[in-house]
């Protein structure tokens, strides 16, 4: 029998409670469910008004996996979804993710949530600029930091403020909070970027995507602030062997990071972290906060 839970009022149905979906540790769906309900607050004030896409894996991260940002089948009549103009569908939406009752039907679908780089109300105009750092072995996470480390300062000469998590999986993410911009104009400015740490780090940094120069080196992908390109959202639990979450991490952190185990944060690290150190990338939250891309007109 299907359990039903209520969640401020909405009656959901949750499947299969006792299944193993990371066999490595035995983490189940049911701790999974557990695991979004506890860090609910951190995770909803970074996603409650951005479209939401969906990396499904109901089978755990060695079942099929696949992506979806159309509203999955079933999804319930309250559910919020905003609209999302696509070149291929004008008439696209997405889900919103904005309350208690949504993360946890959504959980239920075993699901990483990814999100825009824009808030609902202005599809394709960014308040957020993103760099995803992805280590091309036999570099790591200890290459990225070494790179997260260059972009905090160059960020700062141009008066922006990086924020850093784990990407869940190998890399880093860094976040600015940025005056909102179109989409285009942010990712012109972090392709820069991207272009100028691989001329000052070029033993290190690779700003093209192409494989062949990706070994030993941090490609620094600049492209998530397309406007429609989406990223793993801060606390996110991610389709891999270990339930490892998308992790706020602290520049101390980064620079004292020697091993890439040093930054592999597991579902059970993070809500100590939070009551720790509460949410690290707050001040992303914050529009008192938000910088202004150089030449943006104030």
């Amino acid at each position: 029998m299907t359990p039903i839970t209520s969640v401020e009022g909405r009656r959901i149905a949750l499947s299969n409670l006792d299944k193993v979906l990371y066999p490595r540790t035995g983490f189940t769906k049911g701790e999974v469910l557990h695991y979004y309900a506890t860090i609910a607050p951190a995770l909803l004030a970074h996603i409650h008004d951005r479209p939401v896409s969906f990396l499904r894996y109901p089978d755990g991260p060695d079942g099929q996996l696949f992506f979806t940002k159309n509203p999955p089948p079933g999804t319930p009549a309250w559910v919020k979804t905003a609209p999302v103009p696509r070149s291929e569908d004008p008439g696209a939406e997405q889900v919103l993710v904005s309350d208690m009752p949504a993360l946890i039907w959504a959980a239920n679908l075993v699901v990483e949530f990814h999100v825009h780089q824009w808030p609902a109300a202005t599809p394709a105009v960014a308040d957020r600029l993103v760099l995803d750092l992805d280590p091309g072995p036999p570099a790591t996470v200890v290459e990225c930091c070494a790179v997260a480390l260059w972009l905090r300062d160059r960020l700062a000469a141009d008066g922006l403020h990086a924020y850093a998590k784990t990407s869940g999986s190998k890399g880093l993410h860094l976040s600015v909070a940025v005056e909102p911009a179109p989409s285009a104009r942010v990712s012109a400015y972090a392709k820069r970027l991207a272009q100028e740490a691989e001329a000052a780090l070029p033993d290190l940094v690779v700003h093209r995507m192409a494989k062949a120069l990706r070994p030993g080196k941090v490609f620094v992908d600049h492209s998530q602030n397309a406007a429609a390109k989406t990223t793993a959202a801060p606390y996110t639990l991610r389709a891999r062997a270990l339930p490892t979450a998308s992790a706020p991490v602290t520049w101390a952190e980064l620079r004292s990071c020697k091993d890439p185990s040093d930054l592999v944060f597991l579902a059970d690290d993070i809500p100590p972290r939070l009551e720790r150190d509460g949410d690290l990338l707050a001040p992303l939250l914050d529009p008192a906060q938000a910088g202004t891309l150089p030449g943006n007109p104030r």
